[in-house]
């Protein structure tokens, strides 16, 4: 919950009155309130600083209610999107506060009626499960909790399964779905236990083993929820920017050949930044070259691709590289000929157009080839 919460921090402090956002943050804070307030340990320093036995029983209880509020906020903010919010989504913001409010303000007034004076560290719920006032809170709180995580748990799900999704995202649902799911079984297990001393049995195992265990990997299923959305699509997106800046690299080489330079490079620049240079180095070397496109040649090249069955996008890309190919050698020519400047075609405004990423030196020649053989040997070439 911690990680995840530093990951999506920034974010939330930027963009504070997205109310979706703040209801991520919400739910993150919330969430590792709970398990900082829950332990053993802080529970003994909670009571032992305020002087008041078992009064963190009433402070981690409204943190879990707080915490399922937020978790339905986060359902209603994250299914109406950025769009201005309806008198309908509004409407039921402020009762999901009100009646979660409700609950936390009842809880302490449970607590100050009850007597609790022996602390209870691990198994407060079934030890004072038969308190008079007590019994009532602790009921109240599992019921709050359960509805909450019954309700998300059924809107993620369903959302889950909504078509057209990113796949990160649907991902990230499934993880918050199942960390739901989890959850109830926290609830269950705290209810069986309590229920089972109210019958006089003694199920506590339930209340001290089970449902901690149960809250454990439910968070970690919500956390990873959270965070697979953000981590997969800056990872996705390194990815796509990698392999964009790979597949520029044999026409960077060619048009090395034209200026006789290179993109500048740097051990210490972002990938973003090296596609950017390299994008910047093959436009600058395209320019040169626009006057000497030849747009018959590509015509021919492309008609040539789609006869041998080429798709067309692809076909398209072909033809671009044939056609900068020949202005590269009718460049190379010209820089070699002792005679007269060879006559050059008028400049052409879309030289740079050409697909760079699909330039690889064999499949152009064997289109320029085909363009002008048979088309027995264009299928031998391509």
């Amino acid at each position: 919950m911690g990680a995840a919460l530093a990951i999506k921090l920034p974010s939330i402090v930027k963009l504070w009155r997205d109310p979706l956002l703040r209801a991520v943050g919400g739910l993150l804070v919330f969430g590792c309130a709970v398990f900082v307030f829950a332990a053993p340990k802080t529970i003994a320093w909670t009571n032992r600083v305020t002087g008041v036995p078992n009064i963190a029983a009433p402070w981690v209880y409204s943190l879990l209610t707080a915490l399922s509020a937020s978790w339905l906020l986060l359902i209603i903010a994250w299914r109406n999107g950025r769009t201005e919010r309806s008198a309908q989504t509004r409407r039921t913001t402020r009762l999901v506060v009100s009646v979660y409010a409700a609950v936390v303000v009842a809880l302490w007034v449970l607590f100050a009626l009850a007597d609790v004076p022996v602390e209870r560290i691990r198994d407060l719920d079934t030890y004072y499960a038969n308190t008079p006032f007590m019994r009532e809170e602790i009921l109240l709180y599992l019921v709050a909790h359960t509805v909450a995580c019954s309700v998300t748990a059924r809107l993620v799900w369903n959302w889950s399964r909504t078509e057209g999704l990113d796949a990160w995202l649907r991902w990230g649902l499934r993880f918050l779905g199942a960390g739901y799911v989890t959850n109830l079984l926290f609830s269950a297990a705290k209810l069986t236990a309590v229920g089972a001393r109210w019958t006089g049995h003694d199920l506590d195992w339930l209340n001290t083993g089970i449902a901690p265990s149960a809250a454990c990997v439910a968070a970690t299923l919500v956390a990873i929820g959270f965070i697979v959305p953000h981590a997969g699509q800056y990872l996705q997106e390194r990815w796509r920017v990698r392999r964009r800046h790979r597949s520029l690299q044999p026409l960077s080489r060619l048009m090395r050949s034209v200026t006789g330079g290179r993109e500048p490079f740097d051990l210490r620049a972002t990938p973003e930044l090296r596609l950017i240079r390299r994008e910047t180095f093959i436009r600058d070397a395209l320019l040169p070259l626009a006057r000497r496109l030849d747009d018959d040649l590509r015509a021919r090249a492309y008609d040539a691709a789609v006869a041998l069955g080429v798709e067309r996008g692809r076909a398209q890309a072909l033809a671009a590289a044939v056609a900068l190919l020949d202005a590269v050698e009718a460049r190379e020519r010209a820089q070699h000929r002792p005679a007269a400047p060879e006559a050059t075609r008028p400049p052409r405004s879309d030289g740079g157009a050409a697909s760079p990423s699909s330039v690889a030196p064999p499949a152009p020649r064997a289109a320029a080839t085909s363009a002008a053989s048979p088309p027995s040997v264009s299928a031998r070439f391509l």
